[in-house]
């Protein structure tokens, strides 16, 4: 019963592989599977480290067939010993393939959340400024163009949320989930009561989103200012590491050559 599940498998990967079988249209067919395998944040995650050019549904098609390739592989290396516990261990295989990517993609994003730490109060320096001029929603919609390339995907999925009608403050946290750094929460709430309540209200809470942001801003130069001073410190290290070794190689050839003269 195994042999003939595995040769219909194999079969099925050939007639895939040599595309008698239209990929993307096999896929499209398959969309529940595929909505089930897929990670709520992997779209987020790609479009966080290639941009907005790329298609996240083709990255994620590639990597379904790289597994059933990896699959098939496995299972004809196993082919002349095949027991059930070489099929698990080929689902295994596949499975840990399909999710390297994603992995890549995680390890790649917590890789640049210092840099997301440095760059928020700075784009929302520039919120700032809109909202004095528009209602938040507008604001921040605004903002996306201007705004670093790392934020314009979380940005584009708080604003549809907010548009399709949600009012409340989840997409708000939602953002602040997806940029899990210094006071994001803190800000996310000030900027959601921004929205909230008459004029005056609204100036009040604007000139405490302001402090809060130069504040940040000023946490974020002196972030910049020392690990600038620690990397001119590593150099100078470095640098007297570097000529005192220099020094000792240029003395000891001076002395062996000493040596030998006498």
């Amino acid at each position: 019963m195994i042999e003939i599940v595995i040769i219909g498998v194999i079969l099925f990967f050939i007639l895939f592989y040599s595309k008698k079988i239209d990929r993307e249209q096999f896929i499209k067919d398959s969309d529940v599977i595929i909505k089930m395998l897929k990670e709520d944040d992997y779209d987020f995650l790609v479009r966080a480290k290639y941009g907005e050019d790329v298609e996240p549904d083709k990255l994620f098609q590639k990597r379904i067939t790289n597994a059933l390739t990896i699959f098939v592989v496995v299972l004809f290396i196993f082919l002349t010993n095949l027991t059930i516990l070489n099929v698990v261990l080929s689902v295994v295989v596949a499975y840990l393939i399909f999710k390297s990517q994603y992995s890549s993609l995680k390890k790649y994003y917590k890789k640049h959340l210092h840099d997301i730490d440095i760059m928020l109060p700075y784009y929302l320096k520039g919120l700032e400024i809109l909202i004095q001029h528009y209602t938040v929603p507008v604001a921040l919609a605004r903002s996306i163009e201007d705004a670093p390339d790392i934020f314009k995907p979380g940005l584009k999925e708080m604003i549809a949320k907010i548009d399709a009608g949600d009012s409340s403050i989840d997409p708000y946290m939602e953002f602040a989930n997806q940029y899990p750094v210094r006071d994001s929460m803190r800000m996310m709430r000030l900027l959601y009561r921004l929205g909230l309540g008459d004029q005056e209200k609204k100036q009040e809470r604007l000139l405490m989103f302001s402090r809060t942001v130069s504040s940040l801003q000023n946490k974020a130069r002196e972030q910049k200012y020392k690990e600038r001073l620690q990397h001119m410190e590593s150099q100078t290290m470095i640098m007297l590491v570097a000529t005192g070794a220099g020094v000792m190689v240029i003395i000891l050839f001076a002395m062996l050559f000493t040596f030998q003269t006498m």
